[in-house]
């Protein structure tokens, strides 16, 4: 009896390693995981990847950072502009999908993403109702571009006259967010019927989206999921001068794929950007104990070189590297977009302004992604709002400014998952980590029985040394 339970340990050690390294090897687990999150995260209606897709729970806030012209005077006398920020000013963002359909076979599927915004006091430096900024008069500047040429500017000039505009205004930081009435663009829009009679930087975009999207389920393959096929019924842009500057790449930023490698780059098409743009992975990071891949826009995705030569307006004309002309997407208002004081930009566009301090920390766009789920944890999306001005000689209003990248504002549109929403999904990672795990606890179970054989050997060889005093006495006595 003890030599055959010797033998069965021994024999079930030995197959429980062989077992534990063929399922490694084979990753038939990790298999069985990864096959079962590509079948779940799907859009599929009544589902809880839907419902998150649909009326996103984490809770997004969006904070506005004014620049506030100290020395309008100097400016206009060709010196240089010194500028302070001024914020934040909070809102939550009210984010939801509407007008949901379903494609063929349930491969896509067509939304409009909905955004409001409801300010937040607490978590602001003042009220958005009565704090005044001092800035650029943009649709003084709009409107001066726009007559360039053109049969309007003699009148154009007349009404700056006669209503005594001039290039530098002060507003409450709500009328320069949501829009006030324009006298200027009030004229304009007699005869233009496409430009509006008010103006504000996000005027139009408060309880409104940004166009119709047609969106891939991830029926067909996890890659897929919820990447964007058109925008307002395009599958490209016609805005750049190249075929891939003109591609509509990636998600919206609100999700994507679920089992995400860090050799992958990352695609995302933010509207009010008027491009696609990548994200690479920078290193790892946890949040509320989860784990998460870092990425980051690089330096590259607004730099002067040939890759990105197809976003200079006109043809050949770049800024430099760190600034996007959009004017060709705003109606050819002479918007440029940075990122936040002009970081990773050219340095003339830094001395060109007194008032500038790019940080890393405080001013790069990046997300981080749980791995497994595809899920975001934490993110930053972070760009500036700045207006070409230069000198006209056809207005006086411009007086002897330099040509400049001039900065109006800056946002921040960040989200931080929450503790509830952590605690299901690291009970949910918990879960397929034990699964994943199972081959080293058969291997665990393998060694614990090897040693336990090991001991019996020893054991028994030691009864077989040992024997009674009759083995152990001489064959033949004297």
């Amino acid at each position: 009896m003890g030599r055959c339970c010797f033998y069965t340990v021994g024999t079930l050690s030995l197959l429980l390693l062989v077992t534990s390294v063929t399922l490694l090897v084979a990753r038939v687990f990790q298999k069985a995981v990864d096959q079962a999150i590509e079948k779940n995260i799907v859009l599929r209606n009544g589902t809880e990847t839907f419902d998150s897709w649909e009326k996103p729970p984490l809770p997004v806030y969006t904070q506005f950072y004014f620049f506030n012209v100290t020395n309008p005077e100097e400016i206009l006398e060709g010196e240089t502009p010194l500028v302070t920020e001024v914020g934040p000013y909070t809102y939550r963002e009210l984010r939801d999908k509407a007008n949901v359909q379903f494609g063929d076979n349930g491969t896509t599927i067509s939304a409009v993403s909905n955004k409001a915004y409801v300010f937040e006091r607490n978590l602001s430096i003042g009220d958005p109702k009565i704090d005044l900024i001092r800035t650029l008069n943009i649709p003084v500047v709009i409107a001066m571009e726009w007559v360039q040429n053109h049969f309007l500017r003699e009148i154009i000039e007349a009404l700056l006259k006669a209503y005594q505009q001039k290039l530098f205004v002060t507003h409450t930081v709500d009328e320069l967010l949501w829009g006030y009435k324009d006298e200027i663009l009030s004229l304009i829009s007699v005869f233009r019927s496409d430009i509006s009679p008010y103006f504000g930087l996000f005027y139009g975009k408060n309880g409104t989206n940004d166009g119709d999207y047609v969106f891939l389920t991830g029926e067909d393959n996890y890659l897929n999921f919820t990447k964007i096929v058109e925008w307002n019924g395009k599958k490209s842009l016609d805005w750049w001068t190249t075929e891939k500057c003109n591609m509509i790449n990636g998600t919206d930023g609100d999700s994507f794929h679920p089992l995400i490698t860090k050799q992958e780059t990352l695609y995302v098409f933010p509207s009010d950007f008027c491009r696609s743009v990548y994200l690479t992975f920078s290193g790892f990071e946890s949040i509320q104990g989860l784990p998460a891949f870092r990425y980051k826009v690089p330096a590259e995705i607004l730099a002067n070189t040939s890759e990105n030569a197809g976003f200079c307006i006109p043809e050949g004309n770049c800024l430099g590297s760190g600034v996007l002309n959009v004017s060709i997407c705003k109606n050819g208002a002479p918007i440029i977009m940075s990122f936040p004081h002009f970081y990773q930009a050219d340095e003339k566009f830094l001395s060109a302004i007194a008032g500038m301090h790019p940080n890393e920390e405080y001013h790069e766009t990046f997300v981080d992604i749980n791995p497994l789920t595809g899920i975001i944890l934490r993110a930053a999306k972070r760009f500036q709002i700045n207006i070409y001005v230069r000198k006209l000689d056809e207005f006086a209003e411009t007086g002897n400014i330099r040509s400049l990248v001039f900065p109006v504002m800056f946002v921040n549109e960040s989200v931080l998952i929450d503790k509830e929403t952590a605690n299901r999904l690291k009970s949910m990672i918990n879960t397929t980590l034990i699964i994943t795990n199972i081959p080293y606890i058969i291997m665990v179970l393998g060694v614990l029985f090897g040693l336990i054989f090991t001991g019996l050997a020893c054991r028994v060889q030691g009864s077989m040394d040992e024997g009674t005093a009759d083995e152990r006495a001489p064959l033949i006595r004297t």
